[in-house]
């Protein structure tokens, strides 16, 4: 049985406000989650409208939730870190960030910030990533965190694109606390 999600409390790192979702997080993120290339990894399509885009943020998926960053001062969303409940313990982990956001370690400070969350305050032990193979970007972003390769899926996914393998990719409490030092 997969317990309730947690609530989305508010997070906040040097650059960056993690929130739950706010009037205007699906027209700031529309354009990347319509855009066919910011897509291409994921299990569905681009979205056509920002109807959809707005319907696909506000369903609430049982046992998801989802912390939207935004800059720090005020501003529209850049992104999203998604968070599902697996078991007692362990939860998977998706995220987006705005295709014109790129490189500046902007995913990095917010799914780094969600980890010290999930880790600390709620005493998760073990979390984890899937990935698509040829998802160059998102595999080197779990490297640098920390995350260990732990294996293959074969044919797991049927998505826009095809089936597709995927990626699993693991993080315990231990190895984050290691990692990084407390604050």
């Amino acid at each position: 049985m997969t317990a309730a999600p947690a609530a989305v409390p508010v997070l906040e790192t040097p650059r960056l406000r993690l929130r739950g979702l706010e009037p205007g997080d699906a027209e700031a993120l529309h354009p990347t989650l319509s855009d066919p290339a910011s897509m291409t990894w994921w299990s569905h399509a681009p979205f056509a409208t920002l109807a959809e885009t707005q319907a696909h943020l506000d369903r609430e998926t049982p046992g998801w939730r989802a912390w939207y960053f935004a800059p720090r001062e005020g501003g529209p969303a850049l992104g999203f870190v998604a968070v599902g409940e697996k078991r007692n313990g362990p939860c998977e982990l998706g995220y987006l960030l705005a295709r014109d956001r790129h490189g500046a370690g902007l995913a990095f400070e917010a799914v780094a910030r969600v980890l010290d969350h999930l880790f600390g305050s709620e005493r998760r032990r073990r979390v984890f990533a899937d990935t698509d193979p040829d998802n160059n970007a998102s595999r080197r972003l779990l490297e640098r965190l920390g995350f260990t390769l732990e294996g293959r899926l074969r044919g797991e996914w049927e998505t826009h694109i095809g089936v597709r393998d995927s990626l699993i990719y693991g993080l315990l409490r231990e190895e984050w606390v290691a990692r990084v030092p407390a604050s």
